[in-house]
């Protein structure tokens, strides 16, 4: 029997970057509500990039993850999106702390070592798969929130740094195990064509006869040069080792 056509598809909710994605996107909606309020947003845009950026993140995830069961190069391309996209968010809040004057965290800072070893616990889901992720990820986020929420803007913007940190980090791993995959069992194209094969060398099999050299089952060809060319014959199925042919009965007339 032929391998499934389809790979599995869609399990991003228990991705641990869709988890920190999920949290940055709903900590820089704060994070710009709270401190770049429009009148003092140059051209505007800055909040709005920021925003735009870290739902980028998270949405392309969910993208490449449903992609996945027909296009191993568009997940591969869209995990990479994502990545790319939190490291645009990166460079704002990192300019928002450079117009201030301040340093990003070290990362040996007990801030930032204290943010690196929090984590949320797995995720388990029934049927209801929407309704518990969010149920699982209210009751998994308040360890985060005293830093994300923080009244003082250069925590809020350390911590997403953090975030955003590790989340590319899971990103970048996802990538390079997305490729590995790939080059060990292909992609959709592959076992499209890989089936068509297996699908039709059964049906062949069933009827075919064996090889008069070597005994294996024959396959159904047809020539491409000489004077049979344009006809059907049985060949080994095991050439060019074995060179082993035979004709194909014509059929009675009706």
């Amino acid at each position: 029997m032929p391998a499934p056509l389809f790979d599995k598809s869609g399990g991003y909710r228990k991705l641990s970057s869709f988890h920190f994605a999920t949290l940055i996107h709903l900590g820089t909606i704060s994070f710009c509500k709270r401190f770049i309020p429009f009148k003092d947003d140059p051209l505007g845009k800055t909040a709005g990039q920021m925003i735009g950026a870290a739902r980028s993140g998270r949405q392309n995830i969910i993208e490449g993850s449903e992609r996945s069961a027909t296009s191993k190069e568009t997940e591969m391309k869209l995990t990479d999106v994502a990545k790319a996209s939190l490291n645009e968010l990166q460079g704002d809040v990192e300019i928002f702390l450079a117009e201030r004057n301040t340093l990003p965290w070290s990362d040996q800072s007990r801030e930032y070592q204290t943010l690196k070893a929090m984590n949320f616990p797995p995720f388990q889901h029934t049927a209801a798969a929407v309704h518990d992720f969010w149920k699982w990820f209210h009751a998994g986020k308040p360890p985060f929130m005293p830093w994300l929420e923080n009244k003082d803007s250069l925590v809020a913007a350390n911590t997403l740094l953090v975030l955003i940190r590790r989340a590319t980090a899971m990103l970048a791993v996802q990538t390079r195990q997305q490729g590995e995959a790939f080059l060990e069992s292909g992609g959709f194209r592959e076992r499209l064509t890989r089936n068509r094969v297996e699908t039709r060398d059964a049906a062949q099999d069933s009827a075919a006869p064996a090889c008069p050299e070597c005994g294996q089952p024959m396959r159904q060809r047809t020539a491409r040069k000489g004077p049979n060319a344009g006809n059907s014959f049985w060949s080994c199925s095991r050439y060019p080792e074995c060179k082993g042919t035979r004709p194909i009965a014509a059929k009675p007339a009706p």
